[in-house]
């Protein structure tokens, strides 16, 4: 399984890409599993447009987790250890969220980059919002944010199963 986590600010496009990722994947017949950290427990499961259920649309298996719950709707909190080992037979795992997660990482950036994100991120997922030569100082790999291709084909090249 080749495991990647997507960090970045709110409405910076996390979501947007997670679900063209896993589209591209699952017409291909890949199995992709997404985990949401919803850290404030306000996610509003399965309503039309909201994150869940677009994952779910996408083809992907989801699960939420939150500080009280776990929405594949357990009565308490799981361990993202947990989630991992239920998902471990999937070819891919994409995490929203949970930086404090070792995992490669990309950060999805748009309009601005967030330099509080950079001890945990590999790569940035940008648009032309964001001139790339104010990122020339760090050490990134710089991915196009509206090529979902090109994202993924970094993600088969850099992520160890």
């Amino acid at each position: 399984m080749k495991a990647v986590a997507f960090t970045g600010n709110s409405n910076s496009g996390k979501t947007t890409l997670i679900e063209k990722l896993s589209l591209l994947l699952t017409t291909q017949a890949k199995r992709v599993a997404i985990i949401k950290h919803d850290p404030k427990d306000k996610a509003k499961l399965d309503m039309q447009g909201k994150d869940s259920a677009r994952f779910f649309e996408s083809g992907a298996d989801v699960a939420i987790l939150g500080n009280t719950q776990t929405t594949l709707r357990f009565h308490k909190a799981l361990s993202i250890e947990f989630l991992k080992m239920q998902f471990n037979t999937y070819d891919y795992l994409f995490v929203e969220g949970l930086k404090e997660l070792a995992l490669p990482r990309i950060c999805v950036a748009r309009n601005s980059f967030d330099e509080r994100f950079l001890p945990f991120i590999q790569a940035v997922a940008m648009d032309s919002s964001i001139p790339k030569e104010s990122l020339k100082p760090y050490p990134l790999k710089i991915l196009d944010l509206n090529n979902p291709i090109e994202i993924l084909k970094w993600i088969d090249t850099n992520i160890k199963e």
